[in-house]
C-alpha cells in the first residue's frame, strides 16, 4: 500500500509541479521562520541575562546617600559614609547574608616597560571576584585571604588593560608600577561580555587587596559595599535589613530610602528575564502566524487537489476502492509535504544559525546580541510537529469530503 501511495504522490507531484513547488516553499519558509525567530530570541534573552550577571550576580551594591528624614532629633540632609566595619556588622546581624566585600576606588596610573595607562582601580576582598564574575584566565588567580591579611602588593588586571600593558602577553608574575609603587601581577581576567558597569567595564579595571589600598592611600571610607544573600528568596528581607541595621549604626530611619543608594542586581535580573521572555514570546507569535499561513496554504492546495481529482476518485470508488484508501491517499500527500518541508526548513535554519554563530561578535556592541542565536531543538521539533498536525488536518478534511461523494456524482463532476 505504501508503494502505491508513493507512486500516486509522485505522479501528482509531476503533474502539478508549480503547485507543489509553491506549497513546499510556503511550508519550508514557515518552519524556517519560526525556528530562526525563536533562535535569535533565545540568543538575545541569554545575552541580556549574561550582560548583567557578568557585572554582578545575585547581590546588592550599596552606597552611602543623604538622609531625607529627621531621626531622633538629627536633621535631614546628613551624609551617610560607609566603612568596612559596616560589613562586619552586617555579617553578624543578618544571617541570610552569604558574601560581602568592600570596594575602595579611585583612578590610578599603571606603567611597565614604557607602556603607561590610566584606569579605575579598586581595593577589594576575595569574594568580590565571585560576585562580579571576575574569573582568572589560565595561569593566574584572583586575590586570596592571605593577600588581604598580609597587605600584599599584588595586582589583578582586566583583560583589555593587560593587553595594553603587556602587548607581548604573559603578564602574570611581572612587576607593574601602580602610582609609583611596585605591584606583582597575579592574574588576568578571563574575557567576558558585560553590558552594565560601575566606573567602566571590568576589562579596564585593576584590582588590589582592600587592606593594601587602605595602607597605601589611607582611605577610611569605602566607595561602596557588595552584599550577597545566600538565597534569592531572602533578597527582599536582606534589603530591608540593610536599611534597618545600617540605619541604627549611622542614625537614619529604616524607611529613609535616600539614606542608602542600592543597586539591586537581583531585581534587575528579574526585569531582564522578563524583557527577554517578552521578546521571545513576541518573536514566537510572529513565527507561529507565519507557520499558520503556511498551513492554510497547504490546506488550500489540498482542497484544490481534491476538486481537480474528483473524477479520478469517482473511478476508483466505482472500481471498488475503499473510502479509507481515498482518505489515506490525500492524508499521506499532505503529511509528506508538511514533513518534508518542515525538516528542510529546519535544516536550512540550522545552517543559518551555525553560520551566524561562527561570525565573531566581539565582547561589546550590538553584534553581541544579534550574532549569538541559540537553536532550541525541542522548540524546533515542536514546530515541525505542528506543521505535521496542520498537514494532517489539511489532508483529512478534504479527503473525507472526497471519499463521501457518490461515485456517480464524482464521475459527472467537471
Amino acid at each position: 500500500m505504501w508503494r502505491i501511495l508513493l507512486e500516486e504522490f509522485w505522479g501528482d507531484l509531476k503533474a502539478q509541479k508549480t503547485r507543489a513547488l509553491l506549497t513546499g516553499f510556503a511550508v519550508v519558509w514557515g518552519s524556517m521562520s519560526v525556528v530562526l525567530l525563536l533562535a535569535f530570541g533565545e540568543g538575545l534573552r541569554h545575552e541580556l541575562e549574561d550582560g548583567l550577571l557578568n557585572a554582578g550576580e545575585r547581590m546588592f551594591m550599596v552606597w552611602g546617600g543623604t538622609t531625607s528624614q529627621p531621626y531622633h532629633g538629627l536633621p535631614r540632609g546628613r551624609s551617610v559614609r560607609l566603612t568596612e566595619d559596616d560589613l562586619t556588622l552586617l555579617r553578624r546581624s543578618i544571617p541570610e547574608v552569604d558574601m560581602v566585600s568592600p570596594s575602595y576606588g579611585q583612578r590610578a596610573s599603571l606603567e611597565v616597560d614604557g607602556h603607561k595607562t590610566n584606569t579605575y582601580m579598586e581595593g577589594v576582598t576575595p569574594p568580590f571576584g565571585e560576585m562580579r564574575h571576575m574569573y582568572a584566565a589560565a595561569g593566574g588567580r584572583f586575590l586570596n585571604e592571605r593577600d588581604v591579611a598580609e597587605k600584599r602588593r599584588v595586582l589583578f588586571l582586566g583583560d583589555s588593560i593587560a593587553a595594553r600593558l603587556f602587548p607581548g602577553g604573559h603578564p602574570v608574575g611581572r612587576t607593574v608600577s601602580l602610582d609609583g609603587l611596585p605591584f606583582t601581577v597575579i592574574g588576568v581576567m578571563e574575557p567576558k561580555f558585560q553590558d552594565s558597569s560601575n566606573n567602566g567595564p571590568d576589562a579596564e579595571r585593576a584590582i588590589i587587596p582592600a587592606s593594601t589600598f587602605r595602607a597605601v592611600y589611607g582611605d577610611r571610607y569605602v566607595d561602596h559595599l557588595l552584599v550577597r544573600p545566600g538565597d534569592v528568596s531572602h533578597a527582599a528581607f536582606v534589603k530591608s535589613e540593610l536599611y534597618r541595621v545600617l540605619g541604627r549604626r549611622h542614625g537614619f530611619a529604616a524607611t529613609d530610602e535616600h539614606a542608602l543608594a542600592i543597586w539591586d542586581f537581583i531585581e534587575d535580573a528579574k526585569t531582564n528575564r522578563a524583557i527577554g521572555l517578552g521578546i521571545q514570546i513576541f518573536l514566537g507569535l510572529v513565527g507561529a502566524f507565519t507557520l499558520l499561513v503556511a498551513g492554510v496554504g497547504l490546506a488550500n492546495v489540498m482542497v484544490v487537489a481534491v476538486r481537480e481529482r474528483t473524477p479520478e476518485i469517482g473511478v476508483k470508488l466505482a472500481l471498488g476502492a475503499r473510502r479509507g484508501h481515498i482518505v489515506a491517499q490525500f492524508v499521506f500527500e499532505a503529511l509528506l509535504l508538511a514533513l518534508a518541508g518542515g525538516l528542510l526548513g529546519l535544516g536550512i535554519a540550522s545552517l543559518v544559525i551555525l553560520g551566524v554563530d561562527a561570525i565573531p561578535a566581539g565582547e561589546s556592541g550590538a553584534m553581541v546580541y544579534l550574532l549569538n542565536p541559540r537553536l532550541s531543538w525541542p522548540i524546533a521539533f515542536i514546530s515541525v510537529g505542528i506543521l505535521v498536525a496542520i498537514g494532517l488536518a489539511a489532508g483529512v478534511l478534504p479527503a473525507r469530503r472526497a471519499a463521501a461523494v457518490d461515485p456517480v456524482e464524482s464521475l459527472r463532476y467537471e
